[in-house]
């Protein structure tokens, strides 16, 4: 349920945030190189015209979760030549915003971040935004065993991992059906819509806590 109040930083231990279009805007141009990559490894594993690969890429994407996962379950796929070629991106689209690192710096608790791209992206992306080192550690799809979000169980692998209690913890994320197993598990939830033409669909509107279009202002709200 949608929360008015502001969250209560006291009762916050750990932060648990999502990388791609959340530390950064999904209006950078990442996004879409992700996805021509992704659609020219397709064509290429299975020899079909882009065109064509786009349409069965959206199509594991929307069954499986990931494009990986879909390549993987349906036609086997050895999984690090994909994403050594999916994460092979120009990161220079991305602006720096000094108001992410003071936020982070000012927001009390652990920080992780939880990706179902890999450690290696991670931690270029966090290297460019300049803001690694407020993070212990980072979880990614591999740490996963290639189940992405919103499957349950790496949730459950990274809670026990880095021994944190969910009713003290909050996820930040930028698809929202990726909070429902947070919040299941009785983590706060937060959903950064960054601005995008979004609505809540029925299956979670009630585990959605706070919305945001700006993460770097609603963080250094909190903290004010």
């Amino acid at each position: 349920m949608l929360e008015t109040s502001k969250l209560d930083l006291e009762n916050v231990a750990v932060w648990i945030f999502d990388l791609d279009n959340t530390l950064y805007p999904a209006s950078s141009d990442l996004g879409a190189q992700l996805g021509r990559r992704m659609g020219e490894f397709v064509a290429k594993f299975l020899d079909l015209p882009l065109d064509q690969a786009r349409v069965v890429q959206k199509h594991y994407f929307h069954t499986y979760g990931t494009t990986l996962r879909g390549l993987m379950v349906e036609k086997n796929l050895q999984p690090d030549e994909y994403l050594d070629y999916v994460h092979d991106l120009d990161l220079s689209d991305i602006d720096l915003d000094d108001r992410l690192g003071r936020a982070l710096a000012a927001l009390p608790g652990r920080k992780l971040i939880y990706t179902n791209a890999t450690n290696e992206h991670a931690a270029r992306v966090l290297r460019h935004l300049e803001i690694e080192h407020h993070f212990e550690a980072s979880f990614d799809v591999v740490d996963g065993d290639f189940l992405p979000k919103p499957h349950r169980t790496p949730y459950d692998v990274l809670l026990d991992r880095y021994d944190v209690d969910p009713k003290r913890s909050v996820m930040v994320e930028d698809i929202a059906k990726n909070l429902v197993p947070a919040s299941e598990l009785g983590m706060g939830t937060v959903w950064v819509r960054g601005g995008r033409d979004l609505e809540l669909g029925a299956d979670h509107i009630d585990h959605v806590h706070h919305i945001t279009d700006d993460l770097p202002a609603w963080l250094l709200d909190l903290s004010s």
